[in-house]
This record gives structure tokens, sequence and C-alpha cells, in this order.
């Protein structure tokens, strides 16, 4: 049997790796992926390896191992030298002993299978299959997420949450905002499933929330990295205690659907619209003051947001903007840990 093995860092796996694997598996009966995470980095090997499983999850002859090192201890993998080559090679000789091929897309792929004694194919190392790098992605998330598997995506997106009680344009901002960024908009669940705040049960609530956690999960993998979602779980959760006195028990994966990076939060200061499926304005207003307090019991830092229609939307460009330039200026750090 030939068994053959790529390494690399993976960071993040993206499609040009991906089909650098679908290559390989041609070549050999038997294929190992070696994600090699030095202690420099801040993205866990074991989240690395868990992206290129679940990218080949139907591919029986294939394992990925995960191999944790020391910056001091070892050099860069993924420099083009005789010596690091050669430190490395003795590394692989230990994971790969009857391994007969190494394939890679870089010149160092000579000098690894020189050391080892064994073949090495060359895998598109001009990126003309796949033009892309992970120094690209982490250079401009944006510009490069169709090259992420979406196995990787739900770990990179950003989350943007609208909150606010009733009658405060938590749906009219979030399709604004999406169209703005060309972004995915996840509409509240709770619009659908429960058409009338004054006729409905705990029960209802319960279908919400899993139905809005599925919605966020499942945008995720969309189009672009941008999420604008129209409220979530503690709004939710609100209206538990608020209509009924009772506190919903959550479970831990639909926090973590709805955990965001921004939380903007709607003054009710906008003028009520009763639609004659809203709740009368004093409860509209009392409601307000429950979401609040919820929110400051799960520890949400929300940023208020005031004024009239085109005073929210600025505002919450202003933030989103912020909040996307932050992301793009310590992307690398993202990544890789600082000094």
């Amino acid at each position: 049997m030939d068994r053959g093995f790529i390494f690399g860092k993976f960071l993040p796996f993206h499609k040009g790796h991906e089909a650098m694997i679908r290559f390989a598996l041609t070549q050999v009966d038997f294929l190992s992926v070696l994600v090699c995470a030095s202690d420099k980095e801040n993205i866990p090997a074991d989240i690395r390896k868990s992206w290129i499983e679940k990218t080949f999850a139907d591919t029986s002859t294939l394992d990925v191992i995960a191999f944790d090192y020391k910056e001091s201890d070892l050099p860069n993998s993924s420099e083009s030298s005789r010596n690091v080559s050669k430190i490395w090679a003795e590394i692989f000789k230990i994971y790969f002993p009857d391994y007969g091929t190494v394939i890679t897309s870089e010149p160092y792929g000579e000098y690894v299978a020189e050391y080892m004694g064994i073949n090495h194919i060359l895998f598109d190392m001009e990126r003309n299959t796949v033009p892309v790098t992970a120094s690209k992605i982490r250079s401009d998330l944006f510009s490069y997420w169709e090259y992420l598997p979406d196995a990787v995506k739900p770990d990179m997106v950003i989350k943007v949450v609208i909150l606010g009680t009733e009658s405060t344009g938590k749906t009219v901002l979030t399709g604004k905002l999406a169209r703005h960024y060309n972004a995915t908009a996840v509409f509240e669940a709770g619009r659908d499933i429960i058409p009338d705040s004054n006729d409905f049960s705990i029960n209802d609530l319960y279908l919400v929330a899993d139905e809005h956690a599925r919605r966020i999960k499942q945008s995720e993998t969309k189009e672009s990295p941008l999420i604008i979602i129209d409220t979530d779980i503690h709004i939710t959760k609100s209206y538990g205690r608020f209509s009924f006195d009772e506190e919903l028990v959550i479970d831990q994966h639909i926090y973590e659907a709805n955990k965001a990076d921004l939380y903007l939060y709607l003054d009710n200061d906008i003028e009520f619209v009763q639609d004659g499926t809203r709740m009368d304005e004093e409860s509209r207003n009392r409601l307000d003051a429950s979401h609040r307090e919820i929110l400051r019991e799960h520890a949400i830092p929300y940023i208020e947001i005031a004024g009239d229609w085109d005073e929210r939307f600025g505002k919450a460009v202003e933030e989103i903007d912020r909040l996307i330039e932050n992301r793009k200026t310590d992307i690398g750090n993202w990544f890789t840990k600082e000094e």
C-alpha cells in the first residue's frame, strides 16, 4: 500500500488546501494530513483538524493528525530552506515511518522528500487551480470569503445583532443594513411563528428559540462573512419572563448560535406604531425594561442607538464599520498571538 502525507498550518484551511488533498487522494492509497500548530498561534490544532475532517467526512482513506509544537523547539514549518526541512523531516519520520510519498505545493517539499528518502509530488505551486493563500485570507477576509470551505466559515463569521422592544425598527434596520453591506440578513423567527404579540404560548417561545438558532447557523455558510441578525435568544427569554413570569430553559447550543460580535440596542424613543399585532404602547415600554434587565443578567454589552430612522441607520453603520475595521486590523492577531 502506498501511503502519503501532507503537512501544513492550515491557518486557515481553505479551498486550495482542499484541492491539494483531493489531488493527493488520487495519488496514494492512504493519506495523512499533519496539522502543525505552534504555541504562537491562537487557533488550536484541534479546530483546524476539525475543519479538514468535516470537509472530508465521507473519505475513509484519510486521517488528520494534530501536532502541537513550541517555536522555541522547532522552526517555522513553512520556511523553504534545507536546514529547516532537515529538522522537520526527522519529525515526519516519527509520524510516518512507512510512508513513501509527501505531497506539497512548495519548493521545500523536495528537500523534505530528499531527507526522508521518499517520493515528492508537487501540486499547483503557482496556485492556478485555486488562486488563494492563507495569508491573503488573513489580510482580507471579505475579499477571499468564497475560498473558505463551509466547515471553516462558522468560526470566521462576524455577527451583528439588532435588539430592542417592539416598534423600534429592528426588522427594517436589519434589512437596510444587510443591503448596505451586501451581508446576510437573519430575520426574527418570532414574526413567522407568533404573528400576534398578544396571543402566544410559552411553547411557542421554545419554537422561536429553536428556529431562530437554526436560521443563524444556516446563515454562517452564506456568501458574506457579515451577518445582520434581527433579535436574539435574550429577547425570547425576556418575552417568557414578561408574558408568563417563567424562565425559559435554553440549551447551550442555542446560546452559542446566537453569540454575536456586536449588539446594537434600539431605544424606544421613536414613535410607536400599532399595526394590529403588537402589544399596547405602555406594555411595549415595560417590555423594553424587561429586555434590558435580561441583557444585564447575561452580561451582554450593547451599544444603544436612539434618534430618528436616519440617525439610527447612520449610527449603526458607524458601529459596524468600526467593528469591520478592527477585525481587518486585528485579523493577524486573530490567528497569531501577540508577543
